[in-house]
């Protein structure tokens, strides 16, 4: 049975923004990223993050090596994406419409490994339906001040299970629900 992971990287007063130039990874933490997404039995995102993330779909003439691995793993790995505006997706995504409950219960069943989740608000969505196994937070080094949350909206209690600097600057905090 597949776990379901809610990584995404925030900032340390607790907001997410990927546009932001604090947020992007030096290359150890690059190497992280993409050994990360290798090992994953797939990714589940919410439209926003998938319209995001869809930038791995290309092939950038400018992309370095690992640039290239890194979308190299990304694209091998089937993608679901919840979204109620979305009719159709890219190569290796399936859409997720109606029970979003049944829906995500049935890819934990036929799936081994780790599914991992981003985007806070399908997390949080998930969070509500008890269905998020680990939370790993990408702590950076810089206070924005305001933003999105990382997390959408209040959750359960949590206990630290492990922490790890990667890189220079991050440190990954990984929790699981009590």
């Amino acid at each position: 049975m597949a776990k379901i992971v809610f990584a995404l990287n925030q900032s340390l007063d607790g907001f997410v923004d990927h546009d932001h130039p604090a947020f992007q990874p030096d290359p150890v933490l690059f190497r992280h990223f993409i050994d990360d997404v290798s090992g994953l039995a797939g990714c589940l995102y919410g439209r926003r993050m998938y319209e995001t993330m869809r930038y791995w779909d290309g092939d950038d003439f400018e992309w370095d090596a690992p640039e290239r691995e890194y979308a190299a793993a990304w694209q091998s790995k089937p993608k679901w994406v919840v979204s109620r505006t979305l009719k159709t997706v890219g190569p290796n995504a399936s859409l997720i419409e109606g029970d979003l409950a049944a829906a995500i219960r049935g890819l934990k069943a036929q799936h081994e490994g780790e599914i991992e989740v981003a985007g806070p608000e399908l997390a949080h969505s998930l969070t509500e339906l008890g269905l998020v196994d680990e939370y790993r937070l990408y702590l950076h080094p810089v206070v924005l001040g305001r933003g999105k949350p990382f997390f959408a909206g209040p959750r359960p209690p949590l206990r630290l299970v492990a922490s790890d600097r990667i890189g220079e600057n991050v440190i990954r905090l990984t929790y699981v629900p009590v």
